[in-house]
């Protein structure tokens, strides 16, 4: 007799649960929303439905924003993130004696630079990581070296902890140095993209997850042909049209 209590007691409990619950579990899942953790994450469907399609990504838990920044670029000038506010900018780490994946990295960007000439509401933010060498005479010798022509690509040097925290900890994007390697330091080869709020974004998977940055090149040794890169690139250059479309209609 207890035992049968006991189911009794059990089903009414499961029963409870699944009328408060369940229902709730269902909402958030038509929203599309996701549970959030302590590094990336994304806004409700709904709010990325009405800002271009593209996801805001959450960098361990904090704004969605780009943090603050304070460097010197090729030209002597001081830049920081308000230097690009109003304009889809994408934001990369490197540095000129990049013996590997800068190399394809920086030629993919001047194919974006040129896609969007004489535009003035797109730019780019470079940040080296070898700020010591690279200082503003190296890098202005770079942007001729690669064809870096747009007034809105700044290649800045500076503080090189506050750079590295900029990538490490900002963006949640790799940047150390590593004596292993040719070139003496690592760091992701992505790029992030960002929106004339400040605002770091991102397309979704077909399964709905954000990717969160784009590829600047292909590895070395993964199945992808040059033609794999190259769609990369067009990906992202749509995606930046989607930003400066969005901002035209409102």
């Amino acid at each position: 007799m207890n035992r049968k209590k006991t189911y009794i007691g059990i089903a009414v409990i499961v029963l409870v649960f699944g009328i408060i619950v369940i229902p709730k579990i269902i909402d958030r899942v038509m929203k599309g929303e996701v549970v959030k953790n302590n590094r990336l994450n994304v806004v409700d469907a709904d709010t990325v439905e009405n800002t271009g399609d593209l996801s805001y990504i959450n960098i361990n838990g904090k704004d969605r924003k780009v943090p603050h920044f304070e460097f010197i670029n090729q030209d002597g000038d001081t830049i920081t993130e308000d230097t690009y506010k109003g304009k889809v900018f994408l934001v990369e780490f490197f540095f000129t004696r990049c013996p590997t994946i800068c190399i394809p990295m920086n030629k993919n960007l001047v194919r974006i630079q040129n896609e969007f000439k004489d535009n003035p509401n797109f730019g780019i933010a470079s940040f080296s990581i070898d700020p010591e060498y690279d200082q503003p005479e190296v890098l202005k010798e770079y942007t001729e070296q690669y064809g870096i022509t747009d007034p809105d690509w700044n290649l800045m040097t500076g503080d090189r902890e506050k750079i590295y925290e900029l990538a490490n900890v900002g963006f949640n994007l790799l940047a150390q140095e590593n004596p292993d390697i040719d070139g003496n330091f690592q760091h992701s080869g992505l790029f992030a993209l960002v929106d004339q709020n400040g605002f770091i974004r991102s397309r979704r998977d077909d399964f709905g997850n954000p990717l969160i940055y784009y590829r600047g090149f292909i590895p070395e040794g993964t199945p992808e042909t040059e033609e794999g890169e190259t769609s990369q690139i067009a990906i992202l250059i749509e995606d930046i049209n989607k930003l400066l479309n969005k901002n035209k209609k409102n």
